[in-house]
């Protein structure tokens, strides 16, 4: 019958399971949740660049009391993200992830994201995981408008056949 997804499984459609994505989002959760505890800042990471720029430069805008007082920290956790991806790739595949996209396409969607970031004002960590569990609606429509713009682009890439 034309015009009829398919139905899939969950086996189909989680292959591997899910108990990996259960425990990361139980850390990614705890995380979040001991930061905003122990130093009442929501745990986004789209703040980093802001906040270390405040070390090198003295342009007003990176040398906000909240940037100044907070850098350490969040050069500390943004770090702690990479070195956690890194360990998590040693440990369970034994060597470095790579990648076939090319540089030039890692770098424009790098910029893409961080345009994006600005004009919503936070990223998906501060508003997918804190903004979203403190039912904040500014995050809420903020997040679908992420997933809408991410499925959009994922069919757009795939029609025109865009590979790595």
């Amino acid at each position: 019958m034309t015009g009829v997804l398919p139905v899939l499984t969950f086996a189909e459609l989680f292959p591997n399971g899910i108990s990996h994505y259960a425990i990361g989002g139980l850390l990614i959760g705890l995380g979040v949740a001991v930061i905003y505890l122990g130093s009442g800042i929501i745990a986004g990471a789209s703040t980093f660049l802001e906040s270390t720029l405040s070390y090198v430069s003295d342009v007003p805008r990176f040398q906000k009391p909240k940037y100044v007082a907070s850098r350490d920290w969040r050069v500390v956790f943004t770090l702690s993200i990479v070195a956690g991806a890194a360990v998590y790739q040693f440990a369970f595949h034994g060597e470095p992830w790579v990648t076939d996209v090319q540089w030039w396409r890692l770098l424009g969607g790098g910029v893409l994201v961080g345009v994006g970031t600005r004009i919503g004002k936070g990223c998906t960590s501060g508003h997918g995981v804190c903004g979203v569990g403190s039912a904040s609606f500014t995050s809420i429509s903020n997040v679908v408008t992420f997933m809408a713009v991410a499925i959009g682009t994922a069919n757009l890439v795939q029609a025109l056949g865009v590979s790595p």
